[in-house]
């Protein structure tokens, strides 16, 4: 007995004594095996990268969504009068169907599915739900029914240069995470710099997955993605949206497309087309994916006079006082005519300019030679890429094999440009000469480090025509809106003096050649700018088959669109001071390690509004800071150590709300623009953890929007009493 028990011992000592120094068992690593069941990694999620406007206002973002999930485990509940899982799956499916993208019968054989899973989700339909929904789908108060944090891409302004911006989808990849993916304009373009690194948590755990005592944590914290600084101006592109809606809905046209430009350096700051559509949604997509303004040819028609002036200007061929017959001019066997098929008769070349008479760019060529003509228009960047930072951008083509195609390509048929290309063109006439290479990217930076990525500044691409030359055009383009014999009379503004040229461009058919006919068939367009004496807006318009009036003119939905953004655009950038009401204004003192007590008082006493972050005491940080020139009445943020009490947000603006986030650090959710209309945290709570705090804003409209109470049987409204 002493030899088998002391033989089995020694048989269990070396045992021991084996995994100790060899640590495997049967080829296994004993260390890799404990490390695989206790070891824990927590995914930490990037955000992807904003894109913001030139003013830092939101354009695209990841912002608070949820995930639904439904806990189907019986054995979940302990206390029955207290159930932690779906009861009743018939009318949790029905009241989750009113809220999510899934029929009623789908929903029920999810909740029931077999296998006596834990808890089930609901696939798209179940993911991004919004903050209202989960409120809404809260209150009925449904056993099982939870809600996981989770994000979903943003875009807050509705339809906005939404062929520019794109949009973003959330694609499941191959190891079934769900990851967000551009998939159209900048978030395709720029989606590897928008596009986050995933962070993560290791550490040790026991059987149940609980941290240990002493274990380590490593952490990896997400990088969030690059943020995109347009060069857009939100207040403008909005403009633009409005305009273009107004007219779109009026007039019906086949499509439309509009840029506004700061000729002095390039920058687009709005560009929209029609149809258009919601990056939420992708409703109206289906009908053009391309972007118009850079990927689409187009025959210019008149506006392409703008430049054939510029280069007999240029070349001294320009003789304003001369006559020329109008009417007709023949080419070989070709006559082309002028837009009312008759002329004016004898006319100088300076009142044809103002008439938009074909005939007369077709003697203008004869005079200058095509050899000067096609010269300036390669130094215009006709024919070529702007270099636009997008891509899939188009070059046009200018036709010269036949002597009819030099003839019209001067008043802007068959031969092809972008519109891209004529503001491009347009800038030199607006900047002294100097031609301004577009673009939209102001700048991409890593926000975790504050390092700037990319940072764009303005290209001169060259100089057409000189200072005078341009000078010049400027004057002629003026007297074709002042002019009683102008064509562009319509595009006068109040206050301000505008400068430009109207287009009516024949529409090639898509088979069989030759044109469309009729006044509804042509592509209406307008290329100008104000005010002439230094312009700071450029802007092109054109409307493609619009549905006219028996008494209305192709520049009737052109002038509305221009009219409309031109003035307000201007009145926004206080162009013309004279008109604007004198603000009074006050430089901030450096209020930092002063105490927000004493601060607070001063500021009030000078009109301003202070806002105090923190308990109190001495300032660390101000906003805005030292040296800013602010209006009377505005609010300045203050910020001292210690426990945030919340303000009352309401009537607050985004920006505030968002510069007010920044400082604090607090975690606040914001859902809609325009003003801030309720807080799901009442003012005067002190934040003691992190839990998000939501601030809905409504604009101007939906805060004051009229309810409708009665409507007849058309629709329309009942007058009240």
């Amino acid at each position: 007995m002493f030899l088998i028990y002391g033989g089995l011992f020694l048989l269990l000592f070396w045992r021991i004594v084996h995994l100790q120094t060899a640590n495997e068992v049967n080829g296994y690593s004993l260390e890799a095996e404990a490390a695989a069941k206790y070891a824990r990694e927590v995914p930490l999620a990037a955000n992807r990268g904003r894109i913001l406007d030139r003013n830092n206002n939101i354009i695209a973002e990841d912002t608070l969504a949820y995930k639904l999930v439904a806990v189907v485990k019986e054995s979940v509940t302990t206390n029955p009068d207290n159930p932690k899982h779906v009861v009743d799956p018939a009318e949790t499916a029905k009241v989750l169907a009113q809220y999510i993208s899934m029929e009623e019968q789908d929903i029920y054989k999810i909740l029931t599915r077999d296998g006596d899973p834990y808890q089930v989700e609901f696939g798209a339909a179940g993911r991004k739900i919004s903050y209202d929904t989960r409120m809404a789908i809260a209150e009925h108060k449904l056993p099982g029914i939870i809600f996981i944090e989770d994000t979903k891409r943003y875009y807050p302004n509705g339809p906005f240069a939404s062929h520019l911006i794109g949009f973003a989808l959330e694609e499941k990849q191959e190891d079934n995470t769900f990851k967000t993916v551009g998939k159209m304009g900048l978030e395709y373009t720029y989606n590897e710099e928008l596009t986050g690194t995933p962070g993560s948590i290791s550490y040790d755990s026991d059987i149940k997955g609980y941290l240990l005592p002493n274990s380590e944590k490593m952490i990896q914290p997400a990088k969030n993605g690059a943020e995109i600084y347009l060069t857009l101006d939100k207040t403008i592109q909005n403009f633009l949206e409005e305009a273009m809606t107004q007219v779109d809905q009026q007039y019906q046209p086949e499509s439309m497309t509009a840029i506004v430009a700061n000729p002095k350096t390039g920058e687009i700051l709005a560009m929209s087309q029609r149809p258009t559509f919601d990056p939420a949604d992708r409703i109206g997509l289906e009908s053009n994916w391309l972007n118009e303004t850079i990927e689409n040819v187009i025959e210019p028609g008149s506006t392409m006079k703008i430049f054939t002036l510029a280069a007999a200007i240029d070349s001294g061929n320009w003789h304003p006082n001369a006559t020329f017959r109008s009417g007709q001019y023949t080419v070989l066997d070709r006559t082309i005519r002028d837009h009312n098929r008759v002329g004016w008769g004898e006319i100088t070349y300076l009142q044809g300019f103002q008439r938009s008479s074909n005939t007369g760019m077709a003697h203008m060529l004869t005079i200058m030679g095509a050899d000067t003509f096609y010269n300036y228009l390669d130094r215009f960047g006709f024919g070529q890429k702007t270099g636009i930072d997008l891509p899939g951008e188009a070059t046009g083509t200018l036709l010269s094999r036949y002597p009819i195609n030099k003839v019209t390509t001067t008043y802007g048929q068959g031969s092809t440009v972008t519109p891209m290309q004529l503001i491009q063109a347009m800038t030199a006439i607006a900047n002294e000469g100097k031609m301004m290479q577009p673009y939209v990217i102001d700048k991409i930076v890593d926000p975790s480090s504050g390092e700037i990525i990319l940072d764009d500044e303005p290209i001169v691409k060259g100089q057409p025509v000189s200072a005078e030359t341009a000078q010049q055009v400027r004057d002629i383009l003026a007297s074709t809106v002042t002019s009683e014999i102008g064509t562009a009379k319509r595009f006068a503004l109040d206050g301000y003096e505008v400068a430009g040229k109207t287009g009516t461009a024949e529409i090639a058919k898509e088979s069989g050649g030759g044109y469309y006919f009729g006044k509804n068939n042509y592509l209406y367009s307008f290329l100008g700018m104000a005010p002439v004496d230094d312009p700071q807006l450029i802007m092109y318009i054109a409307v493609k088959k619009p549905k006219l009036a028996e008494t209305e003119g192709g520049s009737e939905p052109t002038s509305a669109v221009f009219k409309m953004v031109m003035e307000n655009s201007l009145k926004y950038f206080n162009i013309n001071p004279e008109e604007v009401a004198e603000v009074q204004m006050t430089k901030l003192a450096d209020y930092t390690k002063q105490t927000a007590e004493s601060a607070q008082v001063e500021l009030i006493n000078q009109g301003l509004t202070p806002i105090i972050i923190g308990e109190g005491g001495q300032i660390i940080e101000q906003y805005p800071v030292q040296g800013l020139e602010v209006a009377k009445g505005s609010v300045i943020f203050l910020k001292t150590d210690g426990t945030i009490t919340l303000p009352s947000f309401i009537g607050w603006s985004l920006r505030n709300v968002l510069i007010y986030k920044a400082l604090s650090g607090l975690s606040i959710e914001i859902v809609g623009e325009g003003y801030v209309d309720s807080q799901s945290v009442s003012e005067n709570t002190p934040i003691q953890d992190a839990a998000p705090i939501v601030v809905k804003l409504k604009t101007p409209e939906e805060s004051f929007a009229p309810q409708v109470e009665e409507m007849d049987e058309e629709g329309e409204q009942l007058p009240q009493d």
